[in-house]
C-alpha cells in the first residue's frame, strides 16, 4: 500500500451538510483544521433557486472534500415554507422582526431529514463525525437550530444504527459555529482564508444569481461582513 493510501486511511471521517451558504462553508473549513476527511452532503430539494447548490459545489472544490453528494428528496410535497412553496420571502424586516417566532423561511423538519440523510451515508463510510452549521443566535427562531435538537438527533443517531448499537465508537454531531455571531462566524472564516464569493445564504436570489440584500439572511450575512468594514463579497 502506498503512503498516500495509508494516510488517507488514518484520517477522521465526517459526513457535513453543505448547503453552499456562509454558515455551512465556515463550518467545511473548521472540520478541515481539525484534520476530518470530509464527505459533503447537499440538498436538491425542491427549494425554489439552485444557485446554492452551484455554490456548495463551489466550495466543495476550493476547499478539497473526498467526495461530495446531492441527494434528489421533494419537500415542495409537503410545502409549509417560503423556500419550497408559493409563499412570498420576506423582505426589509427589523432586527426585532427577525428575532421573533418562527419565520416562514422556516422548512418544516428540514434539518431532521438532512441529518438523517447524512447519518445514514455516515454509517456507510463508518464515520461517526457528522458536521452541520447550524446556528442558535442570529436564527434563534429556528426550532431545528437549537442546541437541545442537536443533543435529542445525536442521541437518537446513536440508538437507531448498527454501528452505534454495537459501541465501537460514540457518534457525534458536531456544531462548530452554533453559539457564534454572524461577525464572529465570518471571522473565522476570515482566519481560514475561506472565498466567502463563493458563497451565497439568500432566501429569493435575482435571476442573476445575485443576492438580494433584502431578505432576512442577506441582512444578518450584510451585518456581519460590516462587522469587519467588509461589504459581502457575493454582491460583487
Amino acid at each position: 500500500m502506498d503512503c498516500f493510501a495509508i494516510a488517507r486511511n488514518d484520517m477522521k471521517k465526517a459526513v457535513l451538510l453543505l448547503s453552499g451558504g456562509l454558515d455551512s462553508a465556515t463550518t467545511l473549513a473548521l472540520a478541515k483544521e481539525q484534520g476530518f476527511d470530509v464527505y459533503a452532503l447537499s440538498f436538491r430539494y425542491g427549494q425554489r433557486h439552485a444557485v446554492e447548490l452551484e455554490a456548495a459545489r463551489r466550495v466543495a472544490a476550493r476547499l478539497g472534500v473526498v467526495q461530495h453528494k446531492v441527494a434528489d428528496i421533494d419537500l415542495r410535497l409537503f410545502g409549509g415554507s417560503a423556500l419550497t412553496d408559493d409563499i412570498a420571502v420576506p423582505k426589509d424586516r427589523t432586527d426585532h422582526e427577525i428575532g421573533e417566532g418562527v419565520p416562514i423561511t422556516y422548512v418544516p423538519a428540514r434539518n431532521t431529514i438532512f441529518l438523517s440523510f447524512a447519518l445514514a451515508w455516515a454509517e456507510v463510510l463508518q464515520a461517526y463525525d457528522i458536521f452541520i452549521g447550524v446556528n442558535a443566535l442570529d436564527y434563534s427562531g429556528y426550532p431545528d437550530c437549537r442546541p437541545e435538537f442537536i443533543e435529542a438527533f445525536e442521541r437518537t443517531a446513536n440508538l437507531a444504527t448498527a454501528y452505534g448499537v454495537e459501541a465501537r465508537q460514540h457518534i457525534t454531531i458536531h456544531t462548530p459555529i452554533i453559539g457564534l455571531t454572524k461577525g464572529q462566524i465570518i471571522g473565522e472564516g476570515l482566519r481560514l482564508g475561506l472565498h466567502y464569493s463563493d458563497t451565497i445564504s439568500c432566501y429569493d436570489p435575482t435571476s442573476e444569481g445575485k443576492p438580494c440584500g433584502h431578505c432576512d439572511s442577506c441582512q444578518l450575512r450584510n451585518k456581519g461582513f460590516a462587522e469587519h468594514g467588509m461589504t459581502d463579497p457575493a454582491l460583487t
